[in-house]
């Protein structure tokens, strides 16, 4: 699954007029727990969008679900843009805007609540959420870590 979160379009004047440039924001996802996000630059959108198409796939991580939750709060940060991300019960929905929701969506997460603050630049809100999302750990992650073994009705 791929998403196109923002196309921007940049003027360049010279002699005969103007030169435009575009650039897109992709964000990939196999909606089973992987995403990845590119950022592409060309003479026209089809192009822009191709290039960040395939940066995105070459940029694929693997993120940690529970259900088609999160398995817990997070808040991630990039630059100006930080976004709140907390897990929902099932029937909630995706509760996010913008760049926040292309990524949640292509992750595979159908139920989460998330409020973005500070900047609103697309790419800073992506980069943030992918923050967010790689912090996401497992219970059985975490109890290995601290080195504590599983009850015994844990592992039943």
């Amino acid at each position: 699954m791929e998403k196109v979160v923002f196309v921007n379009r940049c003027a360049k004047v010279v002699k005969g007029g103007r030169r435009f440039s575009f650039s897109a924001l992709i964000v990939v996802g196999d909606q089973k727990g992987q995403v990845g996000y590119g950022f592409g630059k060309a003479n026209e959108v089809a192009d822009a969008i191709r290039k960040g198409t395939e940066i995105a796939r070459r940029s694929m991580i693997k993120i940690c679900l529970n259900a088609h939750t999160i398995p817990h709060d997070v808040q991630g940060n990039f630059g100006g843009g930080h976004v709140i991300l907390k897990p929902a019960s099932p029937g909630t929905g995706v509760i996010a805007g913008g760049g926040v929701r292309a990524v949640v969506e292509a992750v595979g997460i159908r139920d989460v609540l998330s409020k973005s603050l500070g900047s609103s630049n697309m790419s800073n809100v992506v980069k943030a959420t992918l923050n967010g999302l790689r912090q996401l750990r497992s219970r059985a992650q975490i109890m290995a870590s601290r080195g504590v073994a599983r009850p015994a009705a844990a592992q039943a």
